[in-house]
């Protein structure tokens, strides 16, 4: 069974120079197989990166790696209907969407189905294929009887399927910009101070207690999915492509822990301690995928 290691596009609002150098690295030593590419969060960052996307997909291409774009998770404005409306029309790429209004626009035409449209049945999954979707990244919060279900209808179906295995999970969008409010801003003016967490920006419960990460619009877990002890459950579950979030740890290292694994190189358990060692004191999370709390470590 296919075993694809994937890098999902990059939540945050990370300077150009910083993409560029991420991506050249990416290409040049990380073992992924695909990368997605693209502005997921808020439309407001595009401009800074949009004009690199060709260097920066050729770069990852010589280096190997199959380029995916992934579209907007929230269209509400104008603009950003229009933007849809453009990227549906793409075609030197395969494209990933994280909203149902781009749907009308792809017309039935192949695609993939991004972690934050809500396939969380197997009914849901059918009618999608049916309008062109041929390979699903499932929502991070299912747990792992749902996710083997919906793997054997993605089997059937012929499509690829994807599960999140590290990085942050995205819990929620909303209209309104966290960020923004949080330093007295509003969304139209808020000078972009996303860009001050490249990670997300900790929040704390009132009695001081780290309770969840905001990164714009979206709110994010405190901690980080860490499906390292799961890969073999995943791999019998049918999950044929294990998703990387980029944060700015060294995500060349964490790619290569994870590959190991999945190349029965290692144990899962080897692979946990070096991941520890890459990333120091980051909290860890599997919950989701055992059916209990999302920030729980099983």
């Amino acid at each position: 069974m296919t075993r694809s290691l994937t890098l999902g596009p990059i939540l945050f609002h990370w300077p150009a120079e910083q993409k560029l150098d991420f991506y050249a690295r990416i290409a040049d030593e990380a073992p992924v197989d695909t990368v997605y590419l693209g502005e997921v969060i808020c439309s407001k960052r595009s401009p800074f990166f949009e004009q690199h996307y060709d260097e920066v997909a050729e770069r990852l291409q010589r280096g190997g790696k199959k380029v995916v774009f992934s579209s907007l998770t929230e269209v509400v404005l104008k603009r950003e209907r229009k933007a849809i409306e453009g990227f549906c029309e793409l075609d030197d790429h395969e494209i990933e969407i994280n909203n149902t209004s781009a749907l009308l626009s792809m017309n039935g035409k192949a695609h993939r189905v991004g972690p934050l449209m809500n396939v969380y049945n197997e009914m849901t999954m059918a009618y999608l294929a049916k309008g062109g979707a041929t390979h699903f990244c499932l929502p991070v919060e299912l747990p792992g009887t749902s996710a083997k279900l919906l793997a054997d209808k993605a089997a059937e179906l012929g499509a690829g399927v994807e599960l999140q295995v590290y990085g942050r999970a995205s819990l929620a969008v909303s209209a309104r910009c966290y960020h923004a409010r949080a330093h007295a801003r509003t969304k139209d003016n808020c000078q972009f101070v996303c860009e001050d967490d490249p990670d997300g920006m900790p929040l704390k419960t009132l009695d001081g207690k780290p309770f969840l990460a905001v990164n714009g619009i979206q709110t994010l877990s405190q901690s980080y999915l860490n499906y390292l002890t799961d890969l073999p459950e995943l791999m019998a579950a049918g999950i044929s492509h294990y998703r990387l979030s980029p944060h700015t740890h060294d995500m060349v290292a964490i790619a290569q822990i994870f590959r190991d694994v999945l190349d029965d190189k290692v144990s899962s358990e080897e692979a946990d301690v070096r991941l520890s060692v890459v990333t120091g004191s980051l909290p860890f999370s599997n919950g989701f995928w055992h059916g209990k709390a999302g920030h729980l470590r099983v």
